[in-house]
């Protein structure tokens, strides 16, 4: 029993690992996209050239968030090394302050360019993101730690939709629908309001089988 408990947690930690790894590659791949942005020309950046700092800030950070997030579930790390959990969530919620509060000023700024759809889907969008990690950081404060792993996990859900949606918009099935002006609202408002929907769905379930038990 013994050989299989360790077997088991060494089969989950191999799975974090390639998952974690995945995230990262996914988080290269929509980053390097973004690499023509660091021309700093008009040409280059089109109407964020005047927020070229606030949008390369906005990338670099939600980068950083994305990547430190799986960290914060990975049970053995907390429970061997909490002071070092701790100052990864403390990274992680530093990463999404710098890059929501950009995403702001984009959402009510060069937003517009496109249209108020797009605008409105980001404002909402962005708003849901700092709300839900906020909500997972006062839940710490209050040491209420069930709450907060499920409002990390909220917080990191909207994280992920950003690169997630990017993405999808970029694929030919997706473009043949319509323009980006025309699809991006609707992809936007699904990328992350799915994703929460579902997870609530699964944490109801899990609530209800406990208190059967």
């Amino acid at each position: 029993m013994k050989n299989l408990s360790v077997t088991a947690w060494g089969i989950g930690d191999v799975f974090k690992i390639l998952l974690w790894v995945a995230i990262v590659t996914i988080t290269w791949s929509f980053m390097h996209g973004a690499d023509h942005f660091l021309q700093l020309t008009p040409q280059a950046l089109g109407k964020y050239f005047e927020l070229k700092w606030i949008l390369i800030l906005h990338i670099t950070a939600g980068g950083g968030a994305l990547i430190l997030g799986p960290l914060q579930f990975w049970e053995r790390l907390r429970t061997k090394n909490w002071k070092l959990h701790r100052i990864i969530g403390t990274l992680y919620l530093l990463a999404i302050l710098a890059s929501s509060i950009c995403a702001v000023i984009l959402a009510s700024t060069t937003a517009y360019a496109v249209n108020w759809a797009y605008a409105f889907s980001l404002q909402v969008w962005v708003s849901v993101w700092i709300s839900a990690s906020f909500i997972a950081l006062w839940t710490a404060r209050k040491k209420q730690f069930k709450l907060h792993k499920e409002w990390m996990t909220r917080s990191y859900l909207v994280t992920l939709a950003f690169v997630v949606s990017g993405l999808v918009v970029k694929l030919p099935v997706v473009q043949s629908l319509g323009s980006f002006a025309d699809i991006s609202p609707s992809l936007f408002w699904m990328g992350w309001a799915v994703p929460l929907y579902i997870y609530e769905v699964i944490l109801s379930l899990r609530q209800k089988k406990t208190a059967r038990v």
